[in-house]
């Protein structure tokens, strides 16, 4: 039987995106793995945060994609700031990733399942996909090199540790409860 994990990410709009979403679906699914994404492998009637609980609560481990999704051409941050800690700084040319990622992902942590998030280079490193905020390795991959990424040291290392907690996430739901 298939391991259930939760595969978080936005709508691809490139066909490169596409394409990293279907060779990652095919490496989980050979690697005896099975992802489940709300709106497409999975369906429900809740609303959208108690769906996407019930079957994280199903699921052994998480992958999350921050795909590109919004460009932003020409913005600020902290615009406006009165304060005199705080400096304006431009935010120009840089894209974001779907909110749900962020949700996904935050949710994920809070029930302790193994995470593996991976950030689209140029997507803004904010939120969840900031460097060092839920202490993992987080990978940046460019998709117009995917054939090289799928076979990098770091794609199947880092695949592979995670394959390892999610497979134990497996071995301990079978335990019956500790009292000691």
């Amino acid at each position: 039987m298939k391991i259930s994990i939760f595969l978080s990410y936005p709508k691809p709009i490139t066909t490169q995106q596409e394409m990293f979403l279907q060779k990652t679906f095919s490496y989980l699914e050979n690697r005896g793995l099975a992802p489940r994404t709300l709106g497409v492998t999975d369906y429900d009637m809740e609303t959208p945060l108690k769906a996407i609980r019930r079957m994280l609560l199903e699921c052994n481990g998480l992958i999350s994609i921050a795909f590109r999704r919004s460009l932003i051409i020409k913005g600020t941050v902290r615009f406006g700031t009165d304060l005199p800690t705080l400096d304006q700084q431009p935010l120009d040319n840089i894209w974001l990733t779907s909110p749900w990622s962020q949700i996904e992902g935050a949710m994920a942590y809070q029930l302790g399942l193994p995470m593996l998030l991976f950030r689209e280079k140029g997507v803004l490193a904010d939120g969840i996909f900031e460097r060092g905020v839920v202490g993992l390795y987080m990978p940046e991959f460019d998709v117009s090199e995917i054939d090289h990424y799928f076979n990098t040291l770091e794609w199947n290392e880092i695949l592979g540790k995670w394959e390892g907690y999610v497979r134990s996430v497996v071995e301990k739901k079978g335990n019956p409860p500790q009292l000691y």
